[in-house]
């Protein structure tokens, strides 16, 4: 069947509708959660299936602007669709329909009358239509939106159940969030005071004729906001102390969506309107701080969420590292690293909460005997565990090789000390996810330090007691819900479909590194006078 490229005008707008819409329908109907979990199941489906559509037609007919009300660029709002957004829609709306069914199934077990469930469902579609917008956005500003719109989504949901804990993370989080929103309000003034217009495309035109200077203090200024937002060192701090309290299916959406989309902006900010690599030399160096610091932080944690949370940071610096390069061959290795982390570090999280509710708790001084208590448990952790320390043929260890090439390719002095930093934090990814293994899963329980003791409550979507319990008092012993473990099952699938299908989805990152490195095509799609924006072939 012939889908025509005009298409893609009237599905562009909907992966951000259809949630709000949604988030609107569901909040309205707080008191039926049955109706609630229905229409929220609906939409999740309906954006990943749009998403699946455009990264069809984006990579059939190239780029595409849609003007959204008709008002052409610059003046307008446009959404633009390419490669590069359209695989991180499809990316992220399997990630948001799999770890909302989990939380249903969570919730549906662990609910009860005290818990704000009601809430849940609305602020989480307010995220993914956040999420949605930010990956789509053809202007500064709408970008900014964007960023604001999950952002308040995300307040609302570490801090469900407001524990103590939950409560003083979410400061946290909100103080450096809104750090990260006036820096870049701030960049969005100075970029516009320096070229008269928010419009993205416009803007890269503009800023060709801007003194070097300017540009680079512009740049850097964002970068400053954007990697806040993506938690590169030294602005990466605040994510350990944050992610670790919030549930399960909340802590797992965090870490595989919310960093990449801070990576996604700085990805579009560089090729787009910084090109020139000015500050290629400061993003390397903050690469491989990101990749080593997080990594050895990693190696000190007894607490597997905490522990997770330190990797987060650390794998950041791979995707920094190819974007720093400034080649095809490094943009390309950072986008699959992008699709392939937001997978597997979403799985790693849900698998935690499994964990919580086969031994009651996450420490690593508690845990002990999973393999013998849960077979299939210890097979839905070791398959992303190994993916994530990058052994072969896992779609981690591709993601690596393909970065490692393409620094080996660069071949300079700086690309070199990323290459080595590179391997050596894979190694000692590989180390972590194994003290996980012999200790949670191999031992047995007896030999924990404290492995008679377990949480109160332990995995609870929206409560949480500090409260320790005997490990034999627990009244929901060994029992794993099937409406938990189905959707995390089906993300270790897809993060095994990464590898299976490897070389189809390397040759779309490729056409979307071209893309990126050719502006003009992102430029013509969006200023070629058409007021829908007519579609442009990019070079294959």
């Amino acid at each position: 069947m012939t889908i025509s490229p005009h298409v893609i005008t009237a599905l562009a707008p909907l992966p951000v509708l259809v949630p709000m819409l949604a988030a609107a329908a569901t909040l309205v109907l707080g008191r039926r959660p049955r109706a609630q979990r229905i229409i929220t199941l609906v939409a999740l489906i309906g954006v990943l299936v749009v998403s699946g559509l455009l990264l069809f037609l984006a990579d059939r007919d190239g780029t595409t602007a849609v003007q959204v009300g008709g008002w052409d660029s610059p003046i307008g709002i446009t959404l633009v669709v390419d490669r590069l957004s359209a695989m991180m829609l499809v990316v992220s709306s399997i990630v948001l329909l799999a770890v909302m069914a989990y939380a249903v199934g969570q919730g549906i077990r662990d609910g009860s009358e005290d818990q704000p469930v009601s809430i849940f469902l609305p602020t989480y579609l307010a995220l993914t239509a956040g999420i949605s917008n930010a990956f789509l956005a053809g202007d500064l500003f709408n970008l900014y939106v964007g960023f604001e719109v999950l952002l308040a989504a995300s307040f609302v949901l570490l801090t469900l159940g407001a524990s103590a804990d939950r409560v003083r993370a979410g400061v946290s989080y909100v103080m450096v969030s809104m750090v990260s929103s006036l820096i870049f309000l701030a960049g969005i003034a100075f970029a516009y005071a320096a070229t008269g217009t928010l419009n993205l495309a416009d803007m890269a035109t503009r800023l060709d004729g801007i003194p070097s200077g300017t540009r680079t203090a512009i740049f850097g200024v964002l970068l400053v906001a954007f990697g806040i937002k993506a938690a590169v060192f030294p602005l990466s701090t605040w994510l350990p102390d944050s992610y670790p309290t919030a549930p399960a299916p909340v802590t797992a959406v965090f870490a595989g969506l919310l960093t990449k989309v801070g990576v996604y902006a700085i990805i579009r900010a560089h090729t787009l309107l910084f090109p020139e690599g000015e500050l290629d030399n400061v993003l390397m160096v903050c690469g491989l701080l990101t990749m080593l610091v997080g990594i050895f932080g990693a190696i000190a944690q007894s607490d597997i969420k905490r522990l997770l949370s330190f990797t987060l940071v650390s794998h950041i610096g791979y995707m920094v590292f190819g974007v720093a390069l400034s080649t095809q061959s490094g943009l390309s290795g950072a986008i699959y690293y992008v699709a392939h982390h937001i997978l597997v570090q979403t799985t790693l999280f849900l698998v935690v909460g499994l964990i919580e509710r086969q031994a009651g708790s996450s420490s690593l001084r508690r845990l002990g005997g999973l393999a013998a208590a849960s077979p299939v448990l210890a097979i839905v952790f070791l398959i992303p565990a190994l993916n994530l320390g990058g052994i072969p043929p896992f779609s981690g260890f591709i993601g690596k090789v393909a970065l490692l090439q393409a620094g080996s390719a660069d071949a300079s002095a700086l690309a070199w000390i990323l290459v080595a930093g590179g391997t050596v934090t894979s190694l000692l990814t590989l180390y972590v996810v194994a003290r996980v293994w012999t200790k949670a899963f191999w031992r047995a329980r007896a030999d924990a330090p404290e492995g008679d003791l377990a949480d109160v409550s332990p995995s609870a979507l929206l409560d949480e007691s500090e409260a320790d319990i005997a490990f034999d008092d627990r009244a929901d012993v060994g029992r794993i819900p099937a409406m938990m473990l189905i959707p995390t099952v089906a993300l270790v699938a897809v993060g095994l479909a990464m590898t299976v299908f490897a070389g189809q989805i390397i040759q779309i990152s490729d056409r979307a590194a071209s893309d990126l490195q050719n502006r003009s095509i992102y430029i013509d799609a969006v200023l070629g006078g058409h007021p829908g924006g007519e579609a442009q072939e990019a070079p294959r």
